[in-house]
């Protein structure tokens, strides 16, 4: 019989290290079935990161899941060749890192590296990197998570915030935030299992804290500042959350857990309150980069009314410019349906009191003597519209039969 472990003060394992030590209990116990509680009294271990590694487990097809109540878990044929390696779970479509979290190389200030090419993101999209502090932003955001200070990202939508914490971070989890966002959307919740009972399902934050990963807060000041102080004690030098939902349990972050923040500071209902701002050590205002759009053969005369148009949002005068997203829409439009239909559809997506503004400052750049939004225009007949009354009982009866 295995003489268990006393949990005590379990030293802390990186990203995948928690799997593999799971997987290896059921390896060597192939005939018995064990419940969260069992293991996590074996290894010393918190039962939730205990249960996020078994499910995990569960997930890959390295162990088997059974019980209609408290969950059991037993060694099947992949388990023993799981308890091997200690790799670091995708989430959902995300790849996962290249490095263990306890093996990122610090960096120095002598260091020259430069991650200065595009950089595929998880879902397929190229980034391209712009500078930051004289270095390529990705390998900034890298430098800044080795040395454990939250960065938060603010600035206009569309200018790239999220597909930059993409792009640097392939382990990453994200929150989307928003008015509604619960405490339990970042902790977890119970929910309802098929078998009519409640397990509770641990967030987004609990993942990212167990295993070592990025997270994403994106559009945090649009969460309730009472939702975003569950967040606080794990980015201070506690680095540990109770989940007061889940019998008080403790969970304490791993090497490598790392927060970063999103804020739209033109967004209605958007608050940097100074709780948060004071819990991001550095802020990083995020623009569209121009001379990158027209490094990727966007319409310079379009990345000319952009820029004239974000001259006049930060005077005052305007309320909104097109923004590396849009002019990258604006690119694939023109490539599907044209010059002039993609004009009309940059016109359209303005807000409606900046439509005007807009459109003239289009129509000034290209010369085309009026730009209206893309709207449906004459309907095309189709071959039965063509037919004179009666002509579909005539045209059947010319048939060949």
């Amino acid at each position: 019989m295995t003489t268990p472990v006393t949990p005590t003060s379990p030293a802390r394992t990186k990203g995948g290290e928690l799997r593999a030590k799971v997987a290896r209990l059921l390896a060597d116990r192939p005939t018995d079935t064990l419940t969260i509680g069992d293991m996590a009294r074996q290894l010393g271990h918190s039962h939730g990161a205990v249960r996020n590694a078994a499910l995990t487990l569960v997930r890959r097809g390295e162990a088997d899941q059974s019980g209609t109540g408290q969950p059991e878990f037993r060694a099947n044929a992949k388990t023993a060749a799981a308890a091997q390696t200690a790799v670091i779970s995708p989430p959902g479509t995300h790849a996962p890192r290249a490095q263990a979290a306890t093996a990122r190389t610090p960096y120095t200030a002598a260091a020259t590296a430069r991650q200065t090419g595009p950089i595929r993101r998880a879902g397929g999209q190229l980034y391209h990197p712009r500078e930051l502090a004289d270095l390529p932003d990705v390998e900034a955001l890298n430098r800044l998570r080795d040395a454990d200070v939250p960065v938060l990202l603010y600035g206009p939508p569309g200018t790239g915030k999220t597909s930059l914490v993409e792009a640097a971070f392939p382990d990453l989890l994200t929150v989307a935030g928003d008015g509604d966002t619960t405490v339990g959307d970042l902790i977890g919740e119970y929910t309802q299992a098929d078998s009519g009972g409640y397990v509770f399902q641990y967030g987004p934050l609990v993942t990212a804290m167990t295993e070592g990963r990025a997270l994403l807060i994106d559009d945090a000041t649009l969460i309730s500042p009472k939702v975003l102080a569950a967040l606080y004690p794990a980015m201070d030098g506690r680095r540990q959350i109770q989940v007061k939902a889940h019998k008080g349990e403790t969970i304490k972050a791993e090497p490598g857990f790392y927060v970063v923040a999103g804020h739209n500071p033109g967004v209605h209902g958007a608050v940097l309150t100074e709780a948060l701002a004071s819990r991001f050590s550095v802020q990083i205002q995020i623009g569209t980069d121009y001379d990158l759009a027209l490094a990727l053969r966007i319409d310079a005369r379009v990345v000319r009314v952009a820029r004239h148009l974000a001259h006049q949002v930060e005077l005052g005068e305007l309320g909104w410019a097109p923004q590396l997203r849009e002019l990258l829409s604006y690119q694939k439009t023109e490539a599907v349906l044209g010059t002039n239909a993609a004009l009309a559809n940059l016109v359209g997506i303005a807000p409606v009191e900046d439509r005007d503004a807009v459109a003239d400052a289009v129509t000034k750049a290209v010369g085309i003597k009026k730009i209206a939004p893309l709207t449906l225009g004459k309907q095309l007949p189709s071959s039965a519209a063509r037919q004179p009354p009666g002509s579909v009982g005539s045209a059947h009866r010319g048939r060949s039969r």
